[in-house]
């Protein structure tokens, strides 16, 4: 017989000699420990060869765990020093061209030295014997490993009745706690650190505590097993209750699951609905949809979403009611001081709902500067109408589906925010406030502003078609108030669906009259203090409006008292100060710090070459400061103050009339020649525009060139055409209270703005001269 046909019951002779040299074989997988028989399955050419050799020879192999299973092709510096040696007892081929061996196990060995460090690698080795120790410790440790693992073999189906048998049968404890080394699932490091310990006591100790560690992962185990099947049965009597119950639902005739309740739901739903026509079919053929769909179809929460929407959209006409008119106003003038445009509109639209009987909206756009209460007004005009009120944002918006919704078959659509709106309030007359239309953006994702063209005309709005819904819907008895800084922004298509009323600034009248009937008992609250704990006086309140709160609208002036309030309930909470406290204009700066605004920094002409002007802003009217200067050296002309285009053309337009003019004045053309002429608007900062700064420019030209001041308290505004005419303006209103709160007694003003004095209340024009003029020459009489 050849060698390599070994017999698989060839008796090995128990004393026989071992090699003093072995044939190396590295093992990628786990250790291999004495003592065992096992297959073991060779792949690689290199291992064949290895394994050829062996038989060639006396079929003994040296196997050695690798360091890293990562390396394929391990060198003698990649395996451990500790190995078992083996002896091959059967081989197979394979027809994959691999080989199936038997191995039986004999003993540990430790590398010497390496013969040859290539594979095949080969090993001068010495054996290790077992450190064995007898006494009544050793007994109780193989007791309690085979105790131990006779639970964890019970509860483990993994192991067979051959493993329990064996583990049984094994009379000596170093091999005991070899096989039981063998068969745990332990990390194959911590394996190879029990095949380096030759001490019988310790390796036992090892694996008794590898055996606790399974113990307590079996138990986990079994803990999740039991958690696992407690669910499915819960389950499982759940799913044996709904079959019970739809049984019983059955036999009731009413609706056995969630689609066929939510299908009677939407349908009884439709009925209450006044629908005709267009609506009515679709909403049918929707209905009857629904109801053949599978729940699990990706359609149905498609199909159910446009039905949920549907039936809770107000479809029904609302009622025309009985509009009480002095309630009405009443609520108006409670809830806002002044505003008379707005309520005197708000109080129009009423009556010719009641004279008309009728529910239909109205489109209005409230114009003016920060904080003057244009967001507010909205809901005091549902108030007063006893309206449902509902507001949103079209600021920075840039995609028109916002306004009119996506299509349905995007996913996660949705309808725009009118019909959202319709389904918040539930009813189809509400008052629907868009905030700031003038900032709109529009970008590749389509321009929200066309998309309002629909929904704010009073011809197309009875019959608005969101990209969601796909059906007419009437929002004509919508009343929309849009809300705006300034008008430029907004296309002009979009500006002649509205009715623009415009707010103007408050005066410091005016700002006191709010202060003590709104915003104090407002700012007392929010700070926790009674109304009696803290008075302002007349002085204090003026001084915050003339110190602090400049700016055509409130919310500087409210921040203030609130400062104020924070500080005194600081002392009230620290028992700092007697109450009630009395706030007066002395105390502001303890309160407030330094006034942001002085008497310094009012529009004051100290030298020949300054004028004021009057301009408007989308934060209101203010006074502008016209500064000039001549220098000697060439002839030029330059300008400063961030001006726009327009008012660099006004600038050039008044500089050639005064030039033009300037020998009437005797100042001959050599001036022009000998001097740089440099105009600046402060501040450098705040870019400018327009042309209403015509005439005041012109005028500081005309008093520089002349060396001539121009009186105090006048102010002017106007522009200048090139041959000295007056053209008219806009925004008086608001420049009028500009020039009131700088102190101003004199404005000279275009003629054709007269009409507009009119428009101006009587408190705001008290005390100040309007001097209307044609020409500039006119102008040239009252400014010297």
């Amino acid at each position: 017989m050849e060698k390599s046909d070994v017999s698989a019951g060839q008796i090995i002779p128990a004393g026989q000699t071992l090699p003093n040299k072995l044939l190396v074989m590295p093992l990628m997988g786990k250790p291999i420990f004495p003592g065992i028989f096992t297959p073991l399955m060779i792949v690689s050419p290199e291992d064949i060869a290895l394994v050829d050799q062996s038989l060639s020879g006396d079929s003994h192999l040296g196997l050695v765990l690798t360091k890293s299973q990562e390396n394929e092709k391990p060198s003698h510096a990649d395996i451990f020093s500790v190995g078992t040696v083996a002896r091959i007892v059967k081989k197979i081929n394979l027809p994959d061209g691999g080989l199936n061996i038997f191995i039986s196990t004999l003993k540990r060995f430790k590398i010497r030295k390496f013969l040859k460090d290539s594979s095949p690698i080969i090993a001068a080795v010495t054996y290790l014997e077992d450190e064995e120790e007898t006494g009544l410790e050793v007994k109780a440790l193989t007791r309690a490993i085979i105790g131990e693992m006779k639970q964890i073999s019970e509860n483990n189906p993994l192991f067979s009745e051959e493993m329990r048998l064996n583990m049984v049968n094994i009379d000596h404890p170093g091999k005991i706690a070899d096989f039981i080394a063998s068969i745990l699932n332990i990390d194959r490091k911590e394996q190879q650190r029990i095949l380096e310990t030759t001490h019988v006591h310790r390796r036992m100790e090892q694996v008794l505590l590898f055996i606790k560690k399974e113990q307590e992962l079996l138990r986990i185990q079994k803990k999740i097993q039991n958690q696992i099947n407690e669910k499915i049965e819960k389950s499982q009597r759940e799913y044996f209750l709904k079959e019970q119950m739809k049984a019983i639902k059955q036999e009731l005739g009413m609706p056995t699951d969630a689609k066929s309740s939510e299908y009677q739901k939407f349908k009884e739903t439709v009925e209450k609905l006044n629908l005709s026509g267009e609506v009515k079919e679709q909403v049918e053929q929707e209905l009857e949809k629904f109801s053949l769909m599978d729940p699990n179809a990706s359609e149905f929460i498609v199909t159910r979403n446009y039905l949920d929407t549907i039936t809770s959209l107000p479809w029904n006409d609302p009622r025309p009611e009985n509009v009480d008119m002095k309630k009405a106003k009443r609520i108006l003038d409670s809830d806002h001081y002044g505003l008379d445009d707005v309520k005197e509109r708000i109080l129009e639209y009423l009556a010719v709902r009641k004279l008309k009987n009728d529910t239909k909206g109205s489109i209005l756009c409230l114009v003016g500067p920060p904080g003057v209460g244009k967001t507010s007004v909205g809901k005091s005009v549902a108030g007063a109408l006893g309206k449902k009120f509902f507001r949103f944002s079209v600021g920075g918006m840039r995609d028109e589906a916002e306004i009119k919704g996506h299509r349905r078959t995007y996913i996660g659509a949705m309808p725009g925010k009118i019909l959202q709106g319709l389904r918040i309030v539930k009813t189809k007359d509400p008052v629907f406030m868009i905030d700031e239309i003038d900032k709109l953006g529009s970008s590749y994702q389509g321009d929200p502003s066309s998309a309002l063209l629909e929904v704010l005309d009073p011809e197309q709005n009875v019959a608005f078609r969101d990209h969601y819904l796909d059906l007419p819907f009437d929002i004509s008895h919508i009343l929309f108030i849009a809300t705006a800084n300034t008008l430029d922004t907004v296309p002009q298509p979009l500006m002649d669906r509205m009715e623009v009323i415009r707010l103007s600034g408050y005066i410091e009248a005016e700002k006191i009259a709010i202060a003590r009937r709104y915003l104090i008992p407002k700012a007392l609250s929010a700070a926790g203090l009674k109304k009696e704990q803290v008075i302002y006086t007349a002085s204090a309140l003026t001084g915050i409006a003339q110190g602090y709160s400049r700016e055509a609208g409130l919310r500087n002036y409210e921040k203030a008292l609130d400062k104020i309030n924070r500080k005194i309930a600081r002392k009230v909470v620290l028992e700092d100060i007697t109450l009630p406290a009395e706030i007066t204009d002395k105390e502001l700066e303890g309160y407030l710090g330094r006034p942001v605004f002085s008497d310094e920094q009012t529009k004051r002409i100290f030298v020949p070459g300054q004028a004021v002007g009057l301009a408007w802003t989308t934060f209101g009217g203010d006074t502008l400061m016209i500064e000039t200067v001549a220098n000697p050296g060439k002839e030029g002309f330059s300008l400063t103050g961030q001006m726009g285009e327009v008012m660099q053309e006004s600038a050039k337009i008044a500089y050639t009339w005064v030039r033009h003019i300037a020998q009437e004045f005797g100042v001959g053309p050599e001036y022009f020649e000998k001097n740089q002429i440099h105009i600046h608007i402060p501040a450098g900062a705040t870019p400018k525009d327009g042309p209403s700064a015509g005439i005041t420019m012109a005028s500081a030209l005309l008093s520089l060139v002349r060396g001539k001041k121009i009186k105090k308290g006048l102010a002017m505004t106007g522009e200048l055409s090139l041959i000295g005419n007056v053209l008219p303006i806009g925004g008086l209103k608001e420049k009028t209270i500009a020039a009131r709160r700088g102190g101003v007694s004199q404005i000279i003003i275009p003629k054709q703005n007269e009409k507009d004095l009119a428009e101006i209340p009587q408190y705001i024009r008290k005390g100040i001269q309007f001097h209307p003029v044609e020409k500039m020459s006119e102008v040239i009489e009252k400014i010297f």
